[in-house]
């Protein structure tokens, strides 16, 4: 596996690739690498003939400094798990001024809405974060296809809506979200977690999986008193929002329709570390 470690060494790299045919397929990451992020590279190695990572933590988009200080790094380990997995032809890290050349700060996009829900609402600038550093490592990598997990859905469909509207030539892969045994979605964010902690949160899957058992014929109102009720009764748990949206536009809905799709979207604070996760409801 090679390590590439600033943009000139990146754009060589890819171009003796582009010159064999490769086809090429990447997933972007911030480190603190663990079994989900390796499920996107399975995902790539089946369609593409070169997998390559990247690892950069993005200031552009953490609203809280101190959310931003305290994200974990090891890029020594995320090299040996990658290395390990055999699933990686090439890892990218680059430097700061590999993204912003300039001036360390996000552009601004029009996600047609997509940017004002949910994360949106509680995290300004976000999504313009998120868009800025992605469609520089698209440019950069040259990738055919992309791999995103479906637990950050609402980036997923931002960084879809983003690709749309800038006609960039890359077809983006959403993957289902890779679970601990016990259901908790896998996160880098976990690892500040005690194991006790870890086992405790599984409740939000188990409260997903509930929701989805009665979203049918429950009522919407009804089915967030229930959650609200169940997150009231745990200690050390804040649940910061739930709610039941419109998979196509991400808007927050009272009552479901027949014809479209629905997700379950949570957020949840253990011990000051903030877990998201989601479930499709059929």
């Amino acid at each position: 596996m090679e390590v590439l470690k600033n943009k000139k060494t990146l754009q060589d790299f890819i171009e003796r690739q582009k010159e064999m045919g490769k086809k090429i397929g990447f997933a972007p990451t911030m480190g603190a690498l663990h079994n989900g992020h390796l499920s996107l590279y399975e995902a790539a190695r089946k369609e593409n003939d070169l997998v390559i990572s990247s690892i950069f933590v993005n200031p552009t988009q953490f609203n809280n400094a101190e959310d931003l200080e305290k994200y974990p790094r090891d890029t020594d380990r995320d090299i040996s798990i990658l290395k390990t997995s055999g699933l990686v032809d090439a890892v990218y890290l680059p430097q700061v001024e590999d993204i912003y050349p300039e001036k360390t700060e996000s552009q601004r996009y029009d996600y047609d809405g997509l940017e004002n829900e949910m994360e949106g609402k509680s995290r300004p600038g976000h999504f313009d974060g998120v868009g800025t550093v992605v469609e520089e490592l698209f440019r950069q990598v040259k990738a055919d296809n992309a791999y995103f997990g479906e637990k950050d859905f609402q980036q997923l469909a931002i960084i879809k809506k983003m690709v749309e509207k800038k006609l960039l030539p890359i077809k983006i892969k959403g993957v289902s979200i890779y679970r601990a045994e016990n259901g908790l979605a896998l996160s880098s964010r976990n690892q500040r977690l005690t194991e006790t902690r870890k086992d405790e949160a599984k409740i939000i899957f188990e409260t997903l999986v509930k929701v989805k058992k009665i979203f049918k014929n429950t009522p919407v109102l009804n089915i967030k008193e229930n959650v609200n009720e169940i997150f009231h009764n745990q200690k050390d748990m804040e649940l910061e929002y739930f709610l039941i949206a419109d998979e196509s536009t991400l808007k927050e809905i009272d009552q479901r329709e027949e014809e479209k799709s629905y997700r379950a979207f949570i957020v949840v604070n253990v011990d000051g570390v903030r877990l998201i996760d989601n479930m499709h409801l059929d």
